[in-house]
């Protein structure tokens, strides 16, 4: 399984901030959508990742959102994937950042976002498919076979 196959269940609805906007701001879009992340954009280049766990660090640092800007607390360095990496790389490299949001790329073109929960639903998904082929399959079992005697 591909990126690509999570973004095309998921959709291509993209939340953008830009890094001069105000944290307050950002964190009242993220409320609103009820969204974990943003991917930071500046003249058409991802720039940094917000999110959840970086407002909560500005916010501890310097008491509040106040008038911090998303600049001064979004990741300027985000781990980021293909439309072709496959999930079993994306969940060792989520996992071994603590990450639980991750631009997609295309070159520099913003493709998406997957999120860990994503991950986990496409495996859940994945071995809910395999799991009805499989008992497909048995009861499908020819009867002499069953019964080991052919």
């Amino acid at each position: 399984m591909k990126v690509s196959d999570i973004l095309r269940l998921k959709g291509n609805t993209l939340y953008t901030v830009q890094p001069d906007e105000s944290l307050a701001s950002a964190v009242q879009v993220m409320s609103e959508r009820d969204i974990g992340s943003l991917v930071v954009m500046e003249h058409g280049d991802v720039v940094g990742m917000l999110t959840f766990r970086e407002v909560i660090q500005a916010f501890v640092k310097h008491g509040g959102v106040g008038e911090i800007l998303v600049r001064t607390a979004m990741d300027d360095a985000p781990m980021t994937c293909t439309t072709e990496t496959d999930m079993d790389e994306v969940r060792r490299m989520m996992l071994e950042r603590h990450a639980r949001y991750m631009p997609v790329m295309d070159k520099r073109m913003l493709m998406g976002v997957i999120s860990l929960y994503d991950v986990a639903k496409a495996v859940v998904d994945s071995q809910n498919f395999e799991n009805r082929m499989l008992k497909a399959y048995i009861r499908d079992w020819p009867e002499g076979e069953r019964q080991g005697t052919e």
